[in-house]
């Protein structure tokens, strides 16, 4: 008795952090995803600006490569939070509900867990010379913010991890789920 308390205690740990980290990537990814609509106001602002008064903006243009960043940086874990990454469905939809917990663990751990990790470590240098020297644009009216954006290089992958680390409590609480 005192071993399945223990048991079920550890799933109620790994459920309440799963859901924790689902809640936080959901609220990211609905409330960056209103920036779409703020990339097209502002594109639609550039053409109008450019092509009827004449007027070009490199702000105004960095921008949206801003805005897009921000975008696919705060979507990627809701994304995987919703299943809506690719996947070869081929072979995976035809599970049962175990079995495909069991290649979601086995992908998140040996594919998800290290890329992410990977891609802070060796990123983590570039993104400190840039803050280091507060690197700006290259272009003299551009945006002189590029360290700011350079930090989604990290923030896109630890967002991503820590949606992984949610998709593995999931799969984990259905492998021990008893068949019902």
């Amino acid at each position: 008795m005192n071993k399945n308390n223990g048991a079920l205690a550890h799933t109620n740990t790994m459920e309440k952090l799963s859901l924790l980290i689902d809640g936080l990537s959901s609220r990211l990814g609905r409330i960056f995803s209103w920036l779409t609509l703020t990339m097209v106001i502002v594109m639609a602002a550039i053409v109008v600006l450019r092509y009827v008064f004449q007027i070009g903006s490199i702000a105004l243009q960095e921008s949206v490569i801003y805005i897009n960043a921000l975008i696919f940086t705060f979507g990627v874990a809701y994304t995987l939070k919703e299943q809506g990454h690719v996947r070869v469905d081929i072979f995976y939809s035809r599970l049962n509900e175990k079995k495909r917990a069991w290649v979601d663990l086995f992908g998140s751990l040996l594919f998800l867990v290290p890329s992410t990790c990977f891609i802070i470590w060796i990123s983590w240098d570039y993104v400190a010379v840039s803050w280091r020297i507060r690197e700006a644009s290259a272009e003299s009216s551009g945006l002189p913010f590029v360290y700011l954006l350079k930090v989604v290089i990290l923030a896109l992958p630890a967002l991503l991890l820590l949606q992984g680390i949610s998709e593995i409590a999931k799969s984990i609480s259905i492998i021990k789920r008893r068949d019902s």
